[in-house]
């Protein structure tokens, strides 16, 4: 009997191992199925060679070209004017921003006036007697005194006898001890020396002020400068006089300035060059952040395409026929999302956008735009 179950298993098994080989040759011998060719579509573009303007972007804020950081050179009480010293407050040119009071100051130049006057007049005796040529200039010079205005100044001394006559009475040294007073007493006023507004008031009208205390801030809102800092590379395009392009960060306006100056050394840290835009406008205001494109050169034979379309190896895709192949080329400018490129000839097709795993021998098909147009009767 075991015998018997032990042939049955046998003869099993060789059926099966039969099987098995059949199906083994008839799977070597199915066909394999053919895998289908994916093409890509992708953007193209013809390449025309052209002159392309190399703009420089820049940014910075704007700041007033001409700018008074006020301080006191004397010190008293602030005294009220005919405006309040605010933050806003508009000025014309020679009207008075600050007004200290200087009564007591101002009684001691008198009595110095005073004093000059009276030395003078106690020589005019001597003058008539002694130097009559000379006696008419000084009684001149007497009349025209005024204890009210500024001190005129003291007739010219023609000769040595005359010099050391008036020098010997200290007219002259008193002269100029009322002229230095007289200079500080102006020191009471300050008055604005081009039309502007007060953008910065530390004091306000009753306080007292010291001597080199700051007190504010007056900018001319007439014309603007904006500093800029570009690559030295582009130190030798830069001239003073060209004409800039500005818009502020939203693009909604656009002002026209002009390169006023340009820095002669290079920031040795950053290596750039430091250039001054200025900018006239009735909109602008101290502070705001502007952009701008200053036209350095202009490259020719080239042509401007976007910074991703560039390869690490100096290379571009270009379409021959159905595949993709790149061309070597040479970068001449970047921006901060274009290159602008030399070395490619007219007519060559290259990608408009770039495709996501290219590679040299990738199979694809230029996009058509297809317009569909509608007969109107």
């Amino acid at each position: 009997m075991r015998n018997i179950i032990l042939s049955i298993i046998g003869i099993l098994l060789i059926v099966g191992s039969f099987f098995f080989a059949k199906k083994l040759i008839a799977d070597k011998n199915k066909p394999k199925p053919v895998q289908a060719k994916i093409v890509k579509t992708v953007f193209t573009d013809t390449v025309q060679n052209s002159t392309i303007p190399i703009v420089i972007a820049a940014n910075g804020s704007l700041e007033a070209k001409r700018r008074l950081e006020i301080y006191a050179e004397v010190q008293g009480i602030f005294k009220p004017g005919s405006k309040l010293f605010k933050p806003g407050q508009e000025y014309r040119a020679g009207q008075t921003l600050i007004k200290i009071d200087a009564a007591e100051y101002y009684a001691s130049v008198q009595s110095s006036k005073s004093n000059l006057y009276n030395s003078i007049a106690a020589i005019m005796p001597d003058l008539r007697l002694d130097f009559p040529d000379i006696f008419d200039k000084w009684q001149n010079y007497l009349n025209s005194f005024d204890l009210n205005k500024t001190t005129p100044k003291l007739p010219e001394m023609t000769s040595d006898k005359e010099n050391y006559f008036i020098t010997g009475r200290s007219i002259v040294s008193n002269y100029y001890n009322v002229k230095n007073l007289e200079q500080r007493l102006a020191k009471y006023y300050i008055s604005a020396p081009f039309s502007g507004i007060l953008t910065e008031a530390l004091v306000t009208e009753g306080t007292l002020i010291r001597s080199g205390q700051k007190l504010g801030e007056f900018i001319d809102t007439s014309v603007y400068e904006m500093e800029v800092a570009i690559s030295k590379a582009y130190a030798n395009l830069l001239k003073v006089g060209e004409s800039v392009a500005l818009n502020n960060l939203d693009k909604t306006e656009t002002y026209t300035g002009k390169v006023s100056r340009v820095n002669g050394s290079i920031d040795a840290t950053t290596q750039t060059i430091t250039a001054f835009i200025e900018v006239k406008h009735e909109n602008l205001k101290e502070g705001m952040y502007l952009e701008a494109n200053l036209n350095a050169k202009e490259e020719s034979d080239a042509i401007e395409v976007d910074r991703n379309l560039l390869l690490e190896t100096q290379q571009i895709f270009v379409v021959k026929d159905t595949l993709l192949d790149v061309i070597d080329v040479k970068p001449v400018y970047f921006s901060d999302t274009k290159v602008v490129l030399k070395n490619v000839p007219n007519g060559t097709i290259i990608l408009k956008k770039s495709v996501p795993g290219a590679y040299a021998g990738m199979l694809v098909k230029p996009f058509e735009e297809k317009s569909n147009t509608k007969d109107k009767q």
